[in-house]
């Protein structure tokens, strides 16, 4: 017998009451947050805070009625960028991934649902599976064929969820520090309630960006840990624009979505039949690279394994050369690779 609950007539005087508090904190967070903004900016700052509406550096495409922004250079076979989560296409730029990869290729970076400048309809579920749709079609609208895929952390997700099962025909996929099953970890269990529609966006409502930003360096150094952040990162990275309401959603949802995204998948990663090269480094102090990228080289037959000694989570900044290397094996290879897909 199923049992459904009816709230009382307290019980709804006091959610209404929670909900104007809620209301009324927001507002005055708000406020407060325009303050300290005010003075952070006539003091020195170790990073850079401009407006979320910093110019985009590619070009905006309208496709499935949502406009994605795209970072397109350089001339050759494509290779397509495909970012984690909270950063964006331009982190492929900051790095210098997208100015080596272009003396050879046609390089097409792509800011994903909700981060960077690409849009995040909330009539969709952005899952790794609407984001591989839409990154396909927007590959068609650029005339790109059997590109080498590079995914980084999230963005792997969404690379494997592109190779399984969307109509694509890939040349293949360079991992890098990726997430393949799923596993135990705090920071799904403590954003997944930002992640919930209406509940979420007033949470995040709730935190003055002020506060988001001098979080950042933490974080920052976390994700770069053992290496030291970069100084042209923190120089050119847009804060503002990640700590932007449309990607603090986009990343909550990401983050609270990525188990389930790939309990969906690991059952097809030993029918893939293209080439697979994985990259790790073996201090990721984000991902455990024995528990993810060590098992998918086990599972995906012909895949390469590079463990790169003392790199962190972030190794598109320090190992460059090591993933044009493994972008330059797979365009060599001879014959034609499908990947395999749902039927």
């Amino acid at each position: 017998m199923a049992f459904r609950f009816v709230p009382g007539r307290a019980t709804r005087r006091a959610a209404t009451g929670a909900a104007r508090i809620l209301r009324a904190t927001a507002k005055a967070n708000a406020a407060a947050a325009r303050r300290t903004g005010a003075l952070m900016r006539q003091g020195s700052e170790t990073l850079r805070t401009e407006e979320p509406e910093h110019r985009p550096l590619g070009r905006l495409i309208e496709v499935d009625g949502v406009r994605v922004h795209a970072i397109v250079r350089g001339r050759g076979r494509p290779v397509v960028l495909i970012h984690g989560n909270g950063t964006m296409a331009e982190d492929f730029v900051i790095c210098g991934l997208v100015e080596q990869l272009a003396k050879s290729y046609r390089v097409i970076a792509i800011d994903r649902p909700g981060f960077g400048h690409t849009e995040r309809p909330r009539h969709w579920v952005w899952t790794a599976q609407a984001q591989a749709r839409l990154i396909g079609h927007v590959l068609r609208e650029l005339n790109v064929e059997r590109p080498v895929v590079v995914g980084h952390s999230w963005g792997t997700i969404v690379s494997l969820a592109l190779a399984i099962h969307e109509s694509v025909d890939l040349r293949g996929l360079v991992l890098l520090s990726g997430y393949y099953y799923p596993g135990r970890r705090a920071d799904v269990a403590l954003i997944a309630p930002l992640a919930v529609p209406g509940l979420g966006d007033a949470a995040r409502a709730l935190v003055p960006g002020a506060v988001g930003r001098a979080m950042a360096p933490q974080v920052f150094r976390h994700v770069f840990k053992p290496q030291p952040v970069p100084a042209r990162f923190t120089a050119r990275f847009p804060v503002a624009l990640s700590l932007s309401a449309t990607q603090s959603r986009a990343s909550a949802e990401d983050t609270a979505s990525m188990n389930a995204a790939v309990a969906l998948m690991q059952s097809r990663y030993a029918a893939l039949r293209l080439p697979v090269a994985i990259l790790s480094g073996d201090a990721d102090a984000v991902v455990d690279p024995a528990e993810q990228s060590c098992r998918l080289h086990a599972e995906v037959a012909g895949s390469t394994l590079t463990l790169l000694p003392g790199q962190g989570h972030m190794i598109h900044y320090a190992a460059k050369a090591r993933i044009v290397r493994a972008v330059d094996a797979q365009m060599a290879l001879t014959g034609r690779t499908l990947a395999w897909r749902s039927r």
